[in-house]
């Protein structure tokens, strides 16, 4: 028989050999797409000034990854759209009357502090907008203090209100207007209704898994509600808590960062619980109206410790596993 010339008929390649068809770029996309209800809103609200933060933080974020790719010799990874979604959820956080130095600081501190320093995507150990945030809200308290930024506006920031006035003061914020953003706060995670669809669309779509999200919420609710039974003139109930400052936005875009938390199902649930606990600690014990950054924060820097909850052999079942231990 004669040998085959020409190419080969088959080409043998190493595994996986299947792709799932999901990649970094896409899920980015979908990540931003969930956040542009938000956007709108807070453009509704706050006009141009809300506009002029959120396009400044995700171009600034874009020009420090490449600046920082850049210097360490690695191509432009730009088209991945990761820099403009951590920019863009940065900003977020944000007031709409943030100096644009403020906007700019914190962007690039959030790409080069929280991400490449690490190494670049996927090698954060902390959720990196929340970096830049924690950066800005210590070096600058003032610029970061929603009532002292905003005081041309008729809005209020609810939590802020319970921690100065006590809950006289609340009265006046129905549900209704908190989910349609009627407060002040993250110029973007203010804007309640339009993330809380922006999550679960994300969860609609698979590109979050719900652990994380519903232990949060969970973990503040519960919370909430402990300290409300023991003395309800002193502490809100959980709604309020859970429909102003940034709980929706922590709870499905910044804890639900892929690098920076869990990956098994019991440390997720575990991972979001805790979160949600130290976000109600830190707002009634505190300094800070809102504690959902530095509670997500805390938590990153205990996720290699959740990640040792019940781990599971590779290729086996959690039940045999422990069998064999005893």
């Amino acid at each position: 028989m004669k040998p085959i010339s020409g190419a080969p008929l088959l080409t043998v390649s190493s595994p996986p050999h299947f792709h799932c068809g999901r990649s970094i770029k896409g899920d980015n996309l979908q990540m931003t797409v969930a956040l542009l209800p938000a956007v709108a809103f807070a453009v509704w609200h706050f006009g141009i000034e809300a506009a002029r933060v959120l396009a400044l933080g995700p171009a600034v974020a874009i020009m420090a990854e490449a600046l920082s790719l850049r210097v360490m010799n690695r191509p432009p990874e730009a088209d991945n759209y990761s820099a403009l979604l951590c920019g863009l959820m940065f900003s977020f956080l944000l007031s709409a009357s943030s100096p644009w130095w403020l906007v700019a600081v914190g962007s690039a501190a959030s790409v080069i502090a929280g991400k490449m320093i690490f190494g670049g995507l996927g090698a954060n150990p902390l959720c990196p907008p929340l970096v830049g945030w924690a950066i800005c809200r210590i070096s600058w308290p003032d610029y970061m203090d929603f009532d002292l930024t905003m005081l041309s506006s008729e809005l209020t920031y609810p939590l802020s209100q319970i921690k100065n006035f006590g809950l006289d003061f609340i009265s006046t914020h129905s549900t209704e207007n908190l989910l349609m953003g009627f407060q002040l706060g993250g110029v973007g995670a203010a804007q309640v209704g339009a993330v809380l669809a922006g999550g679960l669309f994300l969860i609609a779509r698979r590109q979050i898994r719900p652990e994380i999200p519903l232990s949060f919420l969970v973990g503040v609710t519960f919370t909430a509600l402990i300290y409300n039974f023991a003395d309800p003139q002193t502490y809100a109930g959980p709604m309020i808590h859970l429909l102003s400052g940034s709980t929706i936005f922590g709870a499905f875009f910044l804890a639900t960062d892929g690098a920076s938390s869990p990956v098994g199902r019991v440390p997720m649930i575990v991972f979001g619980a805790t979160a949600g606990v130290m976000t109600m600690i830190i707002r009634i014990y505190g300094m800070y109206p809102d504690g959902v950054p530095f509670a997500i924060l805390l938590a990153n820097l205990i996720t290699p410790l959740f990640e040792k909850i019940r781990p599971k052999p590779f290729g086996g079942k959690q039940r045999i596993y422990f069998e064999r231990q005893s």
